[in-house]
């Protein structure tokens, strides 16, 4: 089926947002040409009951408001990058500072907080967004792309982007799921197939990468989120809980992640060609917002499961890069698949 645009408000200059609906099926998803956001997935239960599994407000000035990038693609570079600088080519670029000493998600006007052009493709939409050179201290003029399509194998995210300058970028979705529709994620059941993980300091920047045997991280057997989660372990201090990358076995395309939610029945298996996961349980939300019917978000209520490339990429040499360079073309996809499961309650 072809989307459907509908007005979504207008941002304070005046420019108007718009909001894409996909269907196919029993499922429903919503796009905003605002932060590229992911702003509504509905999916049907063990029993065909309906519900939002994708945390998300019920208009623009909650998107405006908002300080967790519920949703929204972060960029130019996903995640932290220590210090707020890096060294490209023997140059050092200096980026705000907007997560302690850290550039967080491309900094406070990254990616998240542009109107992105939009034009509808085959079960979806693309959207287009141009970040000029020494934008948020990044070198090069990139022009971004994301399509979401959504189709029987559920929903694609598509990524790509070309430079004028050698640049580094790492895109990714800030979805936070809940896939009860409500109430906290710590009963979710998670696997990760995947035998190492990045450690973090305090400051949330790696120390190395670790096997997860033996440790609170080891999720390659399906557990609940909430089994370790108060285990009082250094890394799990650091983060309040999870909030870091695992490198999935295998390369290309496969799955790096799965969710689940017994009562419900509800399944969430990601596939990705990203070299890493981020598996975040939502530690820092503090019911500060209102989400969607009113409702204040507070810790555990939604869950990240972010494809991207490691944080402090370009400070670690050790990691896959993430430079990009004139002639070259970033391309990345990552699907979203939905079902449930048999005994649900």
């Amino acid at each position: 089926m072809s989307p459907r645009c509908e007005p979504f408000g207008s941002l304070p200059d005046g420019r108007d947002v718009e909001r894409y609906v996909l269907q196919a099926g029993a499922v429903e998803v919503a796009v905003l040409t605002y932060g590229a956001v992911l702003q509504s997935v509905r999916t049907p239960d063990a029993r065909g009951s309906g519900a939002d599994i994708a945390l998300g407000y019920d208009d623009l000035d909650g998107y405006l408001r908002d300080t967790t990038y519920v949703g929204a693609v972060v960029g130019r570079f996903g995640n932290r990058i220590a210090g707020g600088r890096f060294l490209l080519d023997g140059v050092e670029h200096v980026l705000p500072r907007n997560h302690g000493t850290s550039c967080l998600h491309g900094g406070p006007a990254g990616f998240h907080t542009r109107l992105w052009s939009a034009r509808e493709v085959p079960g979806g939409v693309e959207l287009t967004l141009t970040s000029p050179d020494g934008d948020m201290g990044f070198p090069g003029t990139l022009t971004a792309t994301v399509t979401y399509v959504l189709g029987d194998d559920g929903l694609t995210l598509t990524y790509g982007a070309v430079t004028d300058r050698p640049t580094v970028v790492n895109l990714t979705n800030h979805a936070y799921w809940n896939l009860a529709g409500g109430g906290t994620v710590e009963d979710h059941v998670v696997e990760l197939p995947a035998a190492r993980f990045v450690a973090v300091d305090d400051r949330l920047i790696p120390t190395g990468i670790e096997p997860v045997e033996g440790t609170p991280m080891d999720f390659r057997s399906p557990r609940r989120i909430g089994d370790r989660l108060r285990d009082g372990t250094e890394q799990l201090q650091h983060a309040r809980g999870y909030d870091h990358a695992w490198l999935p076995d295998g390369r290309g395309p496969r799955s790096v992640a799965r969710v689940g939610d017994p009562p419900s029945g509800r399944v969430l298996e990601v596939v990705s060609d990203q070299p890493g996961v981020q598996f975040y349980s939502g530690n820092f939300l503090d019911g500060s917002v209102l989400g969607r019917g009113g409702r204040a978000y507070r810790q555990g209520d939604g869950l990240c499961l972010e494809t991207q490339h490691l944080r402090d990429s370009p400070n670690r040499p050790e990691f896959p890069s993430t430079v990009l360079r004139p002639g070259e073309q970033y391309a990345t996809t990552t699907t979203f698949r939905f079902g449930t499961s048999d005994g649900a309650r």
